[in-house]
This record gives structure tokens, sequence and C-alpha cells, in this order.
């Protein structure tokens, strides 16, 4: 018996029915005609600040939608259409940008930051984005994805801990066991972006003035043939600077010190930069090659609810991890709320096998290793020749993929069981990713860029604005029941009065703000950056 299945059979029904997860859904506000809205962000959302379903993220522009925690992935994707209804009966003509590379953008300067009120907490915020700006442009802050919150519940730890002969604190071992399903996900999340991957194509608006190698489509579109997810490519979330960080995740104290020299160490690029410009107004939050832990770039983080004025770095520290954040998905633009329920059953059984499976320490070379798997499948994942890196030999896409499938049916049977439900929807959800790795026709990257070619002449703009027309009018249609409608407009009003709460207690003058915040010599009243 192998130790994923020794360990899967720990794992009773009802710690398997618990699997929690949560949705961040980020998703650009765009006029009628495609170009971003440059609106304020709407009234009657209420407070970005203080409002815990609705909020944006670098742009004033950019919404970011949160569903609550969920144990089961049909609440948590009923729920996140809850908040779409509620979103489109408040930006009026507005669209919500279906797909994760941007729409028309302006002039960079002209990409609106996020705004948060005149608390020292909310100044922080829009003063780190300004250093995202001046530290990436703001072009690259406005592709948009999902975020998939997953975590084992409560009742799983003890089994696991006791199966794994484990004598040690519960906290340590459920830390360590986090840190061993992100080193795994690491290694095979370049099949995600095969499977899910949903942006082969550009605006060409987004690299105006820029050097890139895609090659021209239509007259207004930029693409790679065998690209699945251009946003996960060098083109997205990418940083030089960065890279040379070589982040270990073998354990939270070695995550923690690399992004805590990353907080310390003046990187002089961002010292010339400066804090303040020549009239006092804030660039950015520090000098160092990250302004906070959030800045620094990745598939997947560590996570754990922090309290008000808390450094994210302290609190895994002080009460280890809680969940784990997956942050490479695209958008899929071929679904009302941007994922489907089977995308959240497959993420299940990959992420409990990334958890149960094998999960040696990583490397330098297997970072760098995993970094170019990473770029290649984004940028021609569906060419059958491309090999990846797997330890000393070069393996296809198409094969490794097989192998990992393989190691899971075992997981999506024992969640089919669990659930006790007629059907296999955790089997089936494998099987049309077993169907996608042999016909790269069936996934989201070859899908649109067919439907580019058939419906809107190669045109990603024109194919991604009548996606965002058609999902803008399928929620039109159904509006929220009048106690939902009720439940969001309440929650709007609090977040208002919650802001004023906030925006009154400040006691600090905003730079002694910034400092003690960096130092994270802040009292649990003082509010914290994201």
């Amino acid at each position: 018996m192998t130790r994923l299945i020794r360990r899967l059979h720990e794992l009773a029904p009802d710690t398997l029915r618990g699997l929690l997860r949560g949705i961040e859904k980020e998703s650009l506000r765009a006029r009628s005609d495609g170009l971003l809205a440059d609106t304020p962000h709407p009234a009657g959302l209420g407070s970005a600040l203080a409002h815990p379903r609705i909020t944006t993220d670098f742009s004033e522009s950019q919404l970011e939608l949160i569903t609550d925690v969920h144990s089961g992935a049909q609440g948590c994707l009923a729920e996140l259409a809850e908040i779409h209804q509620v979103v489109y009966r408040e930006i009026g003509q507005e669209l919500l940008w279906v797909a994760s590379m941007p729409c028309g953008l302006p002039a960079d300067e002209r990409i609106p930051l996020a705004r948060y009120g005149t608390s020292n907490v909310g100044r922080a915020k829009t003063v780190y984005r300004q250093g995202l700006s001046h530290r990436y442009g703001r072009r690259m802050q406005t592709i948009s994805g999902i975020h998939y919150n997953f975590s084992l519940p409560p009742s799983a730890w003890a089994s696991l801990q006791r199966a794994d002969g484990d004598a040690g604190s519960e906290q340590d071992y459920r830390t360590a066991a986090y840190f061993s399903l992100i080193r795994n996900f690491r290694r095979h999340s370049w099949l995600l972006l095969y499977l899910f991957g949903a942006s082969p194509a550009v605006c060409r608006s987004f690299l105006e003035g820029q050097p890139h190698r895609l090659q021209p489509l239509g007259g207004d579109t930029l693409y790679l043939p065998e690209a699945t997810s251009l946003r996960m490519g060098p083109l997205g979330y990418q940083s030089d600077a960065q890279a040379a960080l070589a982040v270990s995740f073998n354990s939270l104290e070695n995550y923690a010190a690399s992004l805590a020299r990353a907080m310390a160490e003046p990187y002089p690029p961002y010292e010339r930069i400066g804090i303040h410009d020549g009239g006092g107004l804030y660039r950015q939050l520090a000098t160092t090659l990250l302004q906070i832990e959030n800045e620094f770039y990745g598939t997947i983080r560590p996570k754990r609810t922090i309290r008000p004025g808390e450094r994210p770095l302290h609190a895994l520290a002080e009460r280890g991890v809680e969940y784990v954040e997956v942050r490479c998905l695209d958008l899929d633009p071929f679904e009302p709320v941007g994922i489907s329920l089977a995308t959240l059953r497959f993420l299940d059984v990959f992420l409990l096998h990334c958890l149960l499976a094998d999960s040696p320490p990583d490397s330098a070379e297997e970072i760098a290793a995993i970094s170019r798997n990473q770029h290649g499948v984004a940028q021609y994942g569906r060419d059958p020749a491309l090999r990846l890196r797997r330890g000393p030999e070069q393996v296809g896409v198409a094969q490794w993929g097989r192998a990992l499938l393989a190691q899971c049916e075992p997981i999506a049977a024992a969640l089919d069981a669990a659930a006790g439900a007629a059907g296999s929807p955790h089997r089936d959800a494998l099987a049309a990713a077993a169907a996608a790795l042999e016909d790269p026709s069936l996934t989201p990257s070859a899908r649109s860029l067919r439907e580019m070619s058939r419906e809107f002449g190669d045109s990603f703009p024109r194919f991604a604005l009548a996606r965002s027309r058609r999902t803008r009018d399928e929620f039109l249609a159904r509006p929220p029941a009048p106690e939902i409608a009720a439940r969001y407009a309440a929650m709007a009003a609090e977040s208002l009065r919650e802001q004023r709460r906030i925006e009154e207690g400040d006691a600090l003058p905003f730079e002694e703000y910034r400092q003690r915040y960096l130092a994270g010599e802040l009292s649990r009243v003082d509010g914290g950056v994201r």
C-alpha cells in the first residue's frame, strides 16, 4: 500500500465531505464598448475597504468578489453567482470583463489605482498599489484571475498525524503538511495551466510599446498558437527582481526567512523610486525588494487569517498555516462566474493528491525547473512536442499528465463515495481532464482561439466583449431574490459605517503608521495592508 493510499484511508467520509473552499474572483469593469471603465467604485456596492464580499484589487476598475468558506462546492458557486447578481444590478451599462487578459486599456498612467478612503489603512493600501505601478507598470496589474482557497477540516489533522506517527504539536504538523502540499502543487501546477488556461491571446493595447514574442492574429490581437495561459507566462505576473529570490517551501522557516530578507534589504532600483515624490506624495511603502509579503508572486500561498494590524508572516509563525490559496487559475470566459463546478471538483481531487502524496524537499535546481515548466506550458502547452523537466528526465505533457491522473483516481473515488449521491462527479472531472490531455482541442485555450477565428475575425477584444455582454444579459435576466438584495444592501450600508469608524478612530500620523506597520509594531486596532 502506497503512502498516499494509506493516508487517504485515514480520512473518514465526514472529513472528505467537510473539505473547505472559498473563491476570490477578480474582474475588470469595462464600458459597453470594451474599454476600461474609469468610473469610481459603485456607491451601491458599499465600501471597498470594509465590505466582506465585494472589494477592489489593484485598480478602482478591478472588482474582487469574495465568497464565504463553504463545505460544498455547489454552495460556493451559488454564493459567487449571488454576488454577481448584486454587482450587475449596481454597475449600470458597464460589463464585467470575462477574460483574464484585460480589455482595451488607456495609457498606463491613466489606469486608476484603487481608493479606500482617508484612513491610515486605506491610504496604505493605495500607496502599496502606487508602489506596484512604479515597479511593474499598471498594465500587468490589471490581469485578472480566480483564487481558490482550500483547507481540510480540523478533524482531519489528528487522524493524519496519528497515521504518520508524528508526536509533535498538531499546529506544527498541520503547517508542515500544508507546505508538503505546496511543494507538490508547484511541481504539478503546470497541469492546471494546460487544462484550465484560457488566455492564449491578448489585446494589442496591452503590449503597446513593449517588446514581446507574440504573433499577430488579427489587427487588434496578439497570440501564441499553442498557448494555454499567457497570464501565467513571461507576460504575466513576473518580476526579474523576484526571480532571484528562489524561495524554498521546505518549511515555514525557510519560506519566512526568504520573504523577511526581501522585505528588509534595500533594492537599488526601488531606492531610486523613493518613498515620496518631490511634492511629498507617497510613491511606495518601502524601497526594499518587497514592500509587503503579498507582493511576492506565486502560483500558491500559505495563508492564515490575520488580525487587524498584524503582518501575514507573524500570523503564520504564531498560529501556523490555516489554508492554501491557489493563484494560477484563469477566468473561464465560457462560465458565467468564471469557473465551473467540474473545475472545483478537479481542484479538490488535485489538492488532496498534493497533500497525501510523497513530497520530497525542493532544491534550487528544481525551483528553476518548475519555473521553466510553467512558462513552457503557458506559452506552448498544446504543442505535442513540448517536453517538461521531471527530475533528471524530459517527459511529454500527456505522459506526465496521465501518470498524475492515475494517482488521483482513488481520491476521486473516495470523494464520490463520501458524497453518497448518485453519479460520479469527481471521477467525471478526472475523465474530462484525461480527454483534454489526449485531445488539446478540448481545452478552454483552444476553444477560445477557435471561437475567435470562426465568429469574431481573429479578434480577442471582439470575442471577449461578446462573451462579456452575454454574461451581463444572463445575470440581468435573473436579478437577485428580494431577500438577497436586501441582505447585500444592508452589508453595503454597514461597510460604509465601518469605514467611517475606521477613519474616525485613527490616532497616528500616516508616516508613523507606515513605519510601525512595516516594523510589525501596530496594535490590533490599527489595521493592516493587503
